[in-house]
């Protein structure tokens, strides 16, 4: 989710770099949380903080991969 938002973000915002990363990491937090608090509400799976926190975990790791791409190039 990480790389695909980073990429993402990279093309729509092209010149504002720190923007972008901003942009990507509210992203990957309300997505990770978001799936956690409809499994709360909807009491559909299970609701589990630790889930939303690796989540964004594999998402800033999926983000810092792009970015080294795009520091190196």
């Amino acid at each position: 989710m990480g790389i695909t938002l980073q990429i993402i973000a990279g093309f729509l915002i092209p010149g504002h770099f720190v923007v972008s990363i901003l942009v990507t990491f509210g992203l990957v937090i309300a997505i990770s949380y978001g799936f956690e608090l409809y499994s709360l509400i909807t009491k559909k799976g299970h609701y589990e903080i630790l889930d939303a926190v690796a989540a964004i975990t594999g998402g800033i790791v999926g983000m810092a991969i792009i970015l080294l791409i795009e520091y190196i190039y």
